[in-house]
């Protein structure tokens, strides 16, 4: 019997007992975790496909480990420009094993409830009471408005040059008012998380502001040796 599921945005063939290497996952080494987007089942009699998804079908998996992928290296070269270059990059992966495979009867999770709109009652009109004569406004010359200093505008640094930020992220960030290693530093991990939420990928944030401060204090070579023993941005 073999599935065919989508896995952190990714599809895969599986079956019971495979292991399988996805996109880092937020869970937990050791813990169990469920992915109910089945998109095709094959029980070595029957085929059901799924209009997208199976109703009912899921995978069950436990995580194994969390670890980072050869590394890929990315070299860039325009001619007679003088330019180049040279990135590597590793992605983060998580090691799962599939404990199982259900056809029928598994529970989606339930899609939560958005807050309806509380509906405004009118208030009772009041009667009108009589308009009073208003008293006569004596005439003041209005002072000239001082002109508002203007903002100094900050430079943005590299926050590409942070171990597990990417240029979307980089971008993200600057939209955010996070613009230099410095205010990168200053902001708490959980923060940057809901920052970059809506980018893709699993991130890991937890050593961005403390790497952020060694590139502010302008520690380059403690900040290169610590991200070559980084994990994807985890230590």
């Amino acid at each position: 019997m073999y599935a065919i599921v989508e896995m952190a945005g990714q599809q895969f063939k599986v079956a019971k007992d495979q292991k399988v290497y996805v996109h880092r996952l937020q869970t937990e080494e050791g813990k169990k975790v469920t992915f109910d987007n089945v998109l095709l089942l094959d029980d070595g009699k029957n085929i059901t496909v799924g209009a997208p998804a199976i109703d009912g079908a899921a995978v069950e998996a436990k995580v194994i480990k969390h670890l980072r992928g050869d590394k890929v290296i990315v070299f860039k070269k325009k001619r007679r420009k003088g330019y180049k270059v040279k990135n590597g990059h590793r992605q983060s992966l998580t090691e799962i094993v599939v404990e199982s495979i259900i056809a029928k009867g598994a529970k989606k999770a339930a899609p939560k409830e958005e807050a309806k709109p509380t509906e405004k009652v009118a208030a009772p009109e009041a009667k009108a009471e009589p308009k009073k004569a208003a008293p006569k406004k004596t005439e003041t010359k209005a002072e000239p408005k001082k002109a508002a200093p203007k903002k100094a505008t900050v430079k943005a640094d590299d926050l590409k040059k942070i171990e597990g930020i990417g240029p979307k992220i980089a971008e993200t960030l600057i939209a955010a008012g996070i613009a230099t290693f410095a205010d990168l530093s200053k902001t708490n991990p959980a923060e940057i998380s809901e920052i970059i939420a809506d980018v893709r990928g699993n991130h890991v944030t937890d050593t961005w502001p403390k790497q952020a401060k060694l590139a502010a204090d302008g520690k380059w070579d403690e900040l290169k040796k610590w991200q070559d023993e980084l994990d994807g941005g985890k230590a």
